[in-house]
């Protein structure tokens, strides 16, 4: 294993190969994608798993892993949960694995990033692959926002407040940062509502032709008649985000959501309040191998940048163009862009700005349509772009996230499923 690691050390020195080959080559040490599924994203606080608090979200979803991953649970030796809003999150994840099947000898955590928590969770558990800590782990992310949320509950203290700006900037809200974007970089309303309209347009026609039907598990759960009090049991199946026949011109109608601070972001062109969760289970190529599971995808790398929090939303215009020389790439090089759609003044900066070809980004259309769980936007992000990698054929999928407090993150993966 030393030795293979040497070589691939020495073939980046002499640069023998190209980065695309040399981030495709595979090796027993690889760290590997077995299984991707989500469950689907429901309205928070209206929606399917409004009575479903978020150890209900856990178990439901760590559940599906169990069933469908096809290995004996024992195998798993961590579980990392990434979650925004609820700094109980650690017991939650502990206990719903063990209610799930997980054993006593399978530990977890939980882990923050705002809304890169479920990628950072991937990068967690790789992370410990990749150095022999552990040999297959879990990674979920999992948000219920309709208990929870990501707003300040207080000010930060005074030291903090009047040290300098950009420490007093990490109070501000995020559609106020959206409204920042808009204005800094002269993003229009009428290009924000634009790019929702598209948005919305690509989420529809993905739900009317099925092909989110390979990624979305489908989960049971009560829910109690808010009129009534009657409670039954009913089976998530789709997405309930997306708006079919949603137009331009009924979103160019909406009303400015973040006034005094622009009048450019709305409820139609900002990402929908949302409930859901999304999970990965990673192990070496070896034990993949080992154990006959099938590798879905190889995990290449992820990184983090930081940048202004008042402009935190262009957050991936820094760290996907440091994550892509990290490897020697270029946007050309990626096939699928999963870019979180958090508000559409920074997707639309970002698009721009990076010159991502609009058709390899957000093929089946992003946050402002299928919704945004905070803590599980990151790790859907992988499960849906590997799924569009599938159906395109395609290798090479890119994530990236913007986060709270001026911050963004990136993750590069090879697809290695029907390519």
């Amino acid at each position: 294993m030393a030795a293979e690691r040497l070589t691939s050390v020495l073939r980046h020195v002499t640069g023998t190969k190209k980065p695309l080959d040399v981030i495709t080559e595979k090796h027993p040490d690889d760290v590997v994608i077995t299984l991707a599924i989500r469950t689907p994203l429901a309205k928070a606080r209206k929606g399917g798993f409004k009575d479903t608090l978020l150890d209900g979200l856990v178990f439901k979803t760590l559940e599906q892993v169990v069933r469908r991953a096809n290995i004996d649970p024992q195998l798993v030796e961590d579980i990392c949960l990434g979650n925004v809003s609820d700094a109980k999150a650690a017991y939650f994840v502990r206990a719903a694995s063990l209610a799930a099947g997980f054993p006593t000898t399978s530990a977890a955590s939980s882990v923050n990033r705002f809304c890169s928590s479920g990628l950072k969770a991937i990068q967690d558990i790789a992370n410990q692959i990749a150095m022999g800590s552990i040999e297959c782990g879990v990674a979920i992310g999992a948000e219920s926002m309709s208990t929870g949320g990501d707003r300040l509950e207080r000010p930060f203290v005074d030291e903090i407040l009047n040290s300098n700006q950009d420490a007093r900037d990490c109070m501000q809200p995020m559609g106020q940062t959206s409204e920042n974007v808009g204005n800094d970089f002269n993003i229009s309303r009428k290009e924000q509502d634009e790019y929702a309209t598209e948005s919305y347009r690509r989420a529809e026609l993905a739900q009317k032709e099925k092909l989110f039907d390979d990624e979305i598990v489908p989960i049971k759960v009560n829910v109690k008649d808010p009129k009534t009090g009657e409670v039954r049991e009913i089976t998530l199946t789709k997405d309930e985000g997306p708006r079919w026949g949603t137009t331009y011109e009924a979103l160019s109608k909406i009303k400015p959501a973040f006034l005094p601070h622009g009048d450019k972001s709305t409820g139609g062109n900002s990402s929908q309040v949302t409930d859901g969760a999304a999970a990965v289970l990673l192990m070496k190529r070896s034990k993949a191998l080992e154990l006959g599971q099938p590798i879905v995808a190889k995990f290449v790398g992820a990184t983090v940048a930081g940048l202004a929090p008042r402009i935190m939303g262009i957050g991936p215009s820094i760290a996907i163009p440091k994550l892509l020389t990290k490897y020697g790439l270029t946007i050309d090089d990626i096939d699928v862009i999963e870019l979180n759609e958090a508000f559409a003044s920074m997707a639309v900066y970002c698009k721009n700005t990076l010159n991502i070809p609009w058709e390899k980004m957000n093929v089946r259309g992003g946050a402002i349509a299928l919704g945004h769980p905070l803590g599980a936007t990151g790790a859907r992000q992988v499960v849906t772009g590997l799924s569009e990698c599938r159906r395109q054929k395609k290798k090479i999928l890119l994530t990236s996230m913007c986060i709270g407090s001026g911050q963004g993150m990136a993750g590069l993966f090879v697809n290695e499923q029907n390519v």
